[in-house]
């Protein structure tokens, strides 16, 4: 049995890869479209959340002068429109992880139905600013926070807003530090593909 489970999880990492490597080569984008590895913003509520996060990143896209100034419901736009591969990446990411105990993104959205207000896509509500909004979850491998953050930074032709979007993890032990090893080049990929997608299909005007 071990061995056939060994089988299938090889094939399941195979298809992983497959996707991550199509998804590299879509079209490039724009100016106006660019997503920006930026250092995490020393603003953010969980830039200090963590000593020594086993993961810390941040990317920003510009946002249109008309663009809403609401942080959840750019978080909540930004979520419900991300590319179809995405959802095919996290459903094998459930497959592989649910022998472990691990939340799946189908027990996170059951948990939602019972008060949709508390979260964000899978993503649980910690706080709540006019500036940022909090996202996250604790398991037992590791505890992760998402920061969806307006900035106003400075460019060439002016003062303009940016969305940065955060992520801090906590691994518990050994497990949740494989665990975010393996993912974390998918991670990035899928978070700059969703401030990309977001900026094309145009975000929300107040």
């Amino acid at each position: 049995m071990r061995v056939i489970e060994l089988r299938r999880a090889r094939g399941k990492v195979a298809l992983l890869t497959t996707i991550y490597f199509s998804a590299q080569h879509l079209p490039m984008p724009d100016a106006n479209h660019s997503v920006l590895s930026v250092a995490v913003p020393a603003e953010s509520g969980i830039a200090r959340l963590y000593d020594a996060p086993d993961l810390a990143d941040a990317y920003a896209v510009r946002l249109p002068d008309d663009a809403i100034d609401d942080p959840e419901l750019l978080a909540r736009f930004l979520f419900a429109h991300q590319a179809g591969w995405v959802g095919k990446l996290l459903r094998l990411r459930d497959a592989l992880v649910a022998r472990f105990g691990i939340k799946t993104s189908k027990q996170l959205r059951a948990a939602s139905s019972y008060g949709s207000r508390e979260r964000v896509d899978i993503f649980r509500i910690y706080t709540r600013s006019t500036r940022e909004i909090i996202l996250g979850e604790n398991d037992s491998h590791l505890d992760f926070r998402l920061s969806v953050l307006q900035q106003t930074r400075d460019t060439r032709e002016g003062s303009a807003r940016y969305l940065i979007l955060t992520t801090v993890v906590h691994c518990h032990n050994a497990f949740g530090r494989f665990y975010i090893f393996a993912i974390a080049p998918f991670h990035r990929l899928v978070v700059r593909s969703s401030l990309r997608r977001a900026a094309r299909i145009g975000w929300p005007t107040a």
